[in-house]
């Protein structure tokens, strides 16, 4: 499933080690970097970025603070089965960058940087995602690459859909 993202975006996925790939994305929008960073750094915002299959509910909502140090329990559904999914911000510094990483979840390790750089068009938002797949699964990395260029991809046509004026809220059932 292949969303459609913006002409200036870019995926690219390497491999790090025998367990570790790093996944790469980058798109620029018509923001300032602080508006760009205003909408990222609310964690409600995740679930409207999110692709539907994955059924992605944040535990709390309201009144949710983002700082160095804060914790978010999220649910998702991965092949169908339910997992909780805990990250904390542990590098917060707007209006250039934050990073979250997984606490618990489907990874044996995650580390998302999301950076935010000033250009000429708007803003530069780049997410460099760092993971391993538990053991077991690292045969079918494939697939596990496969899901989360469609989850990015979505992200992307999301993300042009909000800065270009045409987002429309999801409607929570």
């Amino acid at each position: 499933m292949r969303y459609s993202a913006p002409e200036d975006f870019q995926i690219s996925f390497d491999r790090v080690d025998f367990r570790t790939y790093q996944l790469k994305t980058s798109q620029t929008i018509g923001f300032s970097m602080e508006q760009s960073f205003e909408f990222f750094k609310d964690p409600c915002n995740l679930f409207e970025i999110t692709p539907d299959w994955l059924d992605f509910k944040m535990t709390e909502c309201s009144n949710t603070k983002v700082y160095e140090g804060a914790e978010f329990e999220y649910s998702i559904k991965v092949f169908g089965l339910k997992i909780i999914w805990r990250s904390r911000i542990v590098d917060y510094n707007p209006p250039d960058r934050f990073t979250d990483i997984q606490l618990r979840g489907p990874y044996r390790k995650w580390f998302h940087l999301h950076t935010f750089e000033e250009t000429g068009k708007g803003t530069l938002l780049k997410d460099i995602v760092t993971y391993q797949p538990p053991l077991y699964a690292i045969p079918f990395h494939s697939i596990i690459k496969s899901q989360l260029t469609d989850i990015f991809f979505y992200r992307a046509s999301r993300i042009s859909e909000w800065a270009s004026g045409n987002f429309k809220r999801k409607v929570v059932v």
